[in-house]
């Protein structure tokens, strides 16, 4: 009798500053081209790489569980969140591998993260617990990666939403109904609802991340 095959275990991390239509629809797709038993979907904690402050943690979880917690397999994991300090991808990674140590780590990045790869804390660790799976987008350029070899990709279709313009919309007075084209509708309820991003010096400032 063949021994069962090892847990398929995605992860999914990001500031989710908001969670919006991309980040789900990329969340299902990963579950269902990946095969995935479980998708750790991830809210960072203090993110060394941003170049503004985020929105309380509070906030983006409970974003985040509107935006995900229904779908199967989907685990909106909090450890990031209640880490103090800098939250590093590869202290997350760690813990997990710990937690499931005979598990496939699949770790969901866009272009953007993998090209900068070699600049995040601890690298080669990452690259040790985990298999890289970038969401690429047609006609995206990606670096062939620290090993000289392309990354395993989850095909993409174009789209423009982004969590920078979604808090452009917001600060500009968007309606609920405006803000539900970009985001899941219960989670353009809670921005509306809290009166998110309407900050009074301005519009956001763009994330090096989305």
């Amino acid at each position: 009798m063949n021994a069962a095959a090892p847990r398929r275990v995605g992860v999914f991390g990001g500031a989710f500053d908001p969670p919006h239509r991309v980040h789900r629809a990329l969340a299902e797709t990963a579950l269902r081209q990946l095969r995935l038993d479980a998708l750790h979907v991830i809210p960072t904690g203090q993110a060394w790489h941003k170049a503004r402050t985020l929105s309380p943690a509070a906030h983006r979880l409970a974003m985040c569980r509107l935006a995900f917690a229904d779908l199967p397999g989907v685990v909106v994991d909090e450890r990031e969140l209640r880490r103090p300090g800098p939250s590093y991808t590869v202290d997350t990674l760690a813990e997990l591998r710990a937690l499931q140590p005979g598990a496939e780590l699949l770790l969901l990045l866009g272009a953007d993260q993998w090209n900068a790869l070699p600049t995040w804390h601890r690298w080669r660790d990452v690259l040790a617990l985990a298999t890289p799976v970038v969401a690429a987008r047609p006609g995206a350029m990606l670096d062939a990666g620290p090993h000289g070899a392309p990354p395993r990709t989850l095909p993409w279709p174009p789209c423009e939403v982004s969590s920078t313009a979604v808090r452009a919309a917001a600060a500009a007075g968007a309606d609920e109904a405006a803000l539900a084209r970009l985001v899941p509708a219960a989670v353009a309820r809670y921005i509306v609802d809290h009166g998110l991003y309407r900050a009074p010096d301005g519009p956001p400032t763009a994330d090096l991340h989305v």
